[in-house]
């Protein structure tokens, strides 16, 4: 079974930038399409990012377009988020996932990680 462990988050203001990292525990990762989530408190959790198993695709949620960047590298089994310019907004609980399908839809995903805070302050 395919382990995810994210890291990167944290407190940063309004403008900054963080990079979230998502390390795969399996080799088979270089396999997967990957995606970012988010849920902020009281909301569904959002589609953010994905990427095919091989990065020629990318797909972007309409808000962080143009802001966020998704990449992977599947000789390290890790696959990276660089947030620039946050928003308050932006404030959630970041999750990546894997599954076997290149979506934006969180139910086609079959391996999460645990999420990291990330809090962006006014």
């Amino acid at each position: 079974q395919v382990q995810l462990v994210e890291s990167g988050g944290g407190l940063v203001q309004a403008g900054g930038s963080l990079r979230l990292s998502c390390v795969a525990s399996e080799r088979t990762f270089s396999n997967s399409p990957m995606g970012w989530f988010r849920q902020a408190p009281g909301k569904e959790r959002e589609f953010v990012a994905a990427i095919t198993r091989n990065s020629v695709r990318t797909s972007y949620a309409d808000s962080v377009k143009g802001r966020f960047t998704i990449s992977r590298d599947n000789v390290k089994n890790t696959a990276y988020l660089q947030m620039n310019s946050l928003q308050p907004e932006d404030t959630a609980v970041y999750y990546c996932a894997a599954g076997p399908r290149f979506s934006s839809d969180w139910v086609e995903y079959d391996y999460w990680g645990q999420g990291t805070q990330v809090t962006v302050s006014s």
